[in-house]
């Protein structure tokens, strides 16, 4: 029972998913990271539908894209895109890193994170329009369960930018050794599978995927002292955004 606690804490937290409505106790935060990766398998089992119903009534490619782009933002509610657009606004003032802690709290919208989210939509879109196989739509499902496995080690083994706040809390609580292990378990399996479908396109996916967690961490802790929650979803919408664009790629040559 305090698994499946735990598993509902994680599905309500990082999505819209209908989940039992109970009090958050500090056992059932302990496990809670490791069931992110679940919200990940719900987006990717309705991109490989979608892929489906796009082929089975001949869906233009414009109509696929955008419904595809949309699938992510409406199963999350929007809440790591949230974070992208923070941290950029963030980003791109060049002011000292307790001003960017300050911006990333701001609930205003900044031009620069307009701007950002413009410029990322347009490359997702784009990208997604080139995905053309059930082969690809699946690497691209896995990507969205691996994105959270990285997401949830960043989570527990990089430094916080605050003490205080929901990363705090999930991070503070969390048994970080069985985490660590779970979601490492995750990982090498969506990278297997990743192969497993596509030699090629699944080791250039997973090679830009260390890359960038690499950089990230160095990222986070030059620019804010650590990680933060909004820089968590900055990390994850550029994860995801790469496994588009690198499928597209890799599939096109």
């Amino acid at each position: 029972m305090s698994l499946l606690k735990s598993c509902a804490i994680a599905i309500a937290m990082y999505s819209k998913i209908p989940m039992p409505q109970f009090e958050w106790e500090e056992k059932e935060m302990r496990y809670a990271v490791c069931f992110f990766p679940l919200v990940g398998v719900a987006i990717g089992a309705l991109t490989c539908l979608w892929f489906f119903i796009a082929v089975r009534f001949s869906v233009g490619v414009l109509c696929f894209a955008l419904v595809g782009t949309a699938i992510p933002l409406l199963v999350t509610g929007g809440m790591h895109m949230d974070g992208y657009m923070d941290t950029m606004d963030a980003l791109h003032s060049y002011r000292s890193t307790e001003e960017k802690l300050r911006i990333l709290k701001d609930p205003h919208i900044g031009a620069f994170s307009v701007l950002m989210l413009v410029i990322y939509l347009l490359l997702y879109i784009g990208a997604y329009s080139q995905i053309f196989t059930m082969r690809e739509a699946g690497i691209l499902g896995v990507g969205f369960i691996l994105s959270r496995c990285l997401s949830g080690l960043a989570l527990v083994t990089l430094p916080l930018a605050k003490r205080e706040g929901l990363l705090f809390t999930f991070a503070d609580q969390a048994d970080k050794t069985v985490v660590q292990v779970v979601l490492c378990i995750e990982a090498i399996a969506c990278a297997v599978l990743m192969i497993w479908l596509s030699v090629w396109t699944g080791v250039v996916l997973l090679v830009g995927a260390v890359l960038m967690f690499l950089w990230y961490r160095w990222k986070s802790k030059k620019e804010f002292g650590g990680i933060t929650g909004d820089t968590e979803g900055w990390f994850l919408a550029l994860m995801e955004c790469w496994f588009v664009i690198g499928i597209a790629i890799v599939g096109r040559f």
